[in-house]
């Protein structure tokens, strides 16, 4: 058979359309929203090479007009899972042995078809899935996804290419064997990119997956799957169930063939499954591997030296993109009082010119909040902010969720530096500001680092170098992708590996080789042309 040291393609960062007035790409997903929009599904689980439909249904619809049907997809028993199990394991078998050029090109394929032929299709149920603007569903569902399959293709042949030195007589070879067992992919509603790459960068180091994606994502994420197959993704490689979420994650980390999990999500899901793990640890054939990336309570700290425009733009964007949904998104800032008024009326004359509404209007900059239980949550800390006499409200903290879940940006300014917005993970539209005196510069950086228990991002505004040291090193701990000058969302990989650690995950760097080398299991060879024949070393001689 033909062999070669195959070259892969260079990975690049795919481009961001501008989706202006006037675009192809504009009217193309446009179009598809709508063709889309009128249309219902039936989502099944894909287990192998089947289309199961248990008749137990559940209805799917956009959380910007939840009175309309999008359709429904079917939920698992604990006997489907199990099933899905057996079927990975048994696509192991092949899966495994496949050379990794053929894995390649496969999800080579997969990224070609999302930045072609699929670019809209998947990007409109994005915003009708998860409520995404035009704008936000490019850069995530497009541009990081491919950017995912792209860079990860890179980083596998750099991984097998690392090698141990040789000597003389002796070859050593090093290879990285897909794990013994199964992967459990658990991915968010937040992004569509996140929700194909987990099971992605795992099959593609030669592993099988069973997936569960978000609730709230299985409209888009059910493309994905159809992009997948197109792509020539052999059957039973990635299993997709849904369900209740309890009964699959027991019944998954139950099997002994559990080899690991590749999770985005909340911190205290992680917990409780890193808890369950734990507790089974006897029954694993191996010792799984635990990746996760978990919530976020991301800060901004503004020297004095700062220009007020560029940290007022920097909230804002940073604060309420993707109605402020991101595990990066600004959500706690720190402001110096010589600055505040300006930034002040800089904010609040932004937000007064942004529009909220249905994604399909591509003039609106916010949509909706993800889900009823999201928007009652958000609603519940808005009012008590009314209620507090250390918190002020200064923008939005009006909301309605009679078609939609909408929640408009709101900025809270505290002078307690400990307020529950400041420590809290709301995932909402909501940005809680405290004002320090100049004087307190340092002061300060300790309470940032001190006043969360997470780790994510984090950006410092300034003019001054020192202070720009300074804060590098008090922050160090503080988050795992660190900005200067810079909003704290916006991670582009290949550029920006993400990922935090304290309560934020186990910061593996998705969208990196660090991540690709969790999901093999090294075995070192060594060969020996001419072994010896005599047992005696030379300093037995007399």
């Amino acid at each position: 058979m033909p062999k070669g040291i195959y070259t892969v393609p260079k990975a690049f960062n795919e481009p961001v359309k501008s989706y202006a007035p006037g675009t192809t790409e504009r009217e193309l997903t446009l179009n598809s929203f709508k063709e889309q929009y009128n249309q219902t599904v039936d989502v099944p689980l894909y287990i192998g090479g089947e289309e199961i439909r248990t008749g137990n249904t559940k209805n799917l619809f956009p959380p910007f007009d939840h009175k309309h049907h999008l359709g429904t997809y079917h939920l698992a028993d604990k006997a489907l899972v199990e099933k899905a199990i057996s079927t990975a394991l048994e696509a192991r078998v092949k899966w495994s042995a496949m050379p990794w050029e053929h894995r390649a090109s496969i999800f080579l394929k997969a990224a070609e078809l999302i930045a072609g032929p699929y670019r809209a299709k998947l990007n409109a149920a994005t915003m009708i899935a998860q409520a995404k603007t035009l704008h936000q569903a490019e850069i995530d569902a497009a541009c990081e996804f491919i950017d995912f399959l792209r860079f990860n293709v890179e980083f596998m042949t750099q991984i097998y290419a690392e090698q141990p030195i040789s000597t003389d007589g002796v070859w050593n070879r090093l290879e990285h064997r897909p794990l013994e067992g199964f992967i459990y992919a658990i991915t968010p509603f937040n992004f569509t990119a996140i929700a194909g790459n987990l099971p992605a960068s795992v099959a593609l180091m030669g592993n099988v997956v069973v997936w569960k994606p978000s609730a709230t994502q299985i409209y888009s994420a059910n493309v994905i799957v159809e992009i997948f197959r197109e792509a020539g993704l052999p059957d039973g490689v990635i299993n997709v169930i849904y369900g209740d979420s309890a009964m699959i994650t027991d019944t998954l980390l139950a099997s002994p063939d559990f080899a690991g999990i590749h999770f985005t999500g909340s911190t205290s899901v992680f917990n409780s499954m890193w808890e369950k793990i734990g507790k089974n640890i006897n029954n694993y054939k191996t010792y799984p591997r635990i990746v996760g990336e978990t919530g976020g309570k991301d800060f901004v700290i503004a020297h004095p030296s700062s220009h007020a425009k560029e940290v007022a733009v920097a909230l804002t964007r940073g604060s309420f993109e993707y109605q402020g949904q991101k595990c990066s998104a600004a959500s706690r800032a720190y402001v110096p009082a010589s600055l505040w008024g300006d930034i002040k009326n800089y904010m609040i004359a932004d937000l007064k010119t942004i529009k909220m509404g249905s994604p399909e209007d591509p003039t609106n900059f916010v949509s909706s909040v993800i889900s009823e239980s999201s928007f009652d949550k958000l609603a519940k800390y808005i009012e008590q902010a009314k209620l507090d006499s250390d918190a002020e409200i200064i923008a939005g903290g009006n909301y309605d969720k009679s078609v939609g879940y909408f929640i408009e940006p709101t900025v809270i300014v505290t002078t307690n530096p400990k307020y529950e917005t400041m420590q809290t993970e709301l995932f909402g539209p909501v940005l809680t500001i405290y004002v320090y005196e100049d004087a307190k510069w340092s002061e300060t950086l300790k309470l940032v680092d001190e006043t969360s228990a997470y780790a994510l991002t984090g950006a410092i505004f300034s003019q001054c170098r020192y202070a720009i040291d300074e804060a590098t090193k008090a922050l160090v701990n503080a988050a795992g992708n660190f900005y200067i000058n810079d909003k704290p969302t916006g991670a582009v990989v290949g550029q920006q590996p993400f990922g935090g650690a304290r309560a934020s995950g186990t910061n593996d760097k998705a969208g990196s080789i660090l991540n690709l080398l969790r999901w093999v299991s090294p075995r070192t060879i060594k060969e020996t042309f001419v072994p010896a024949t005599d047992y005696k070393y030379p300093f037995l001689n007399k």
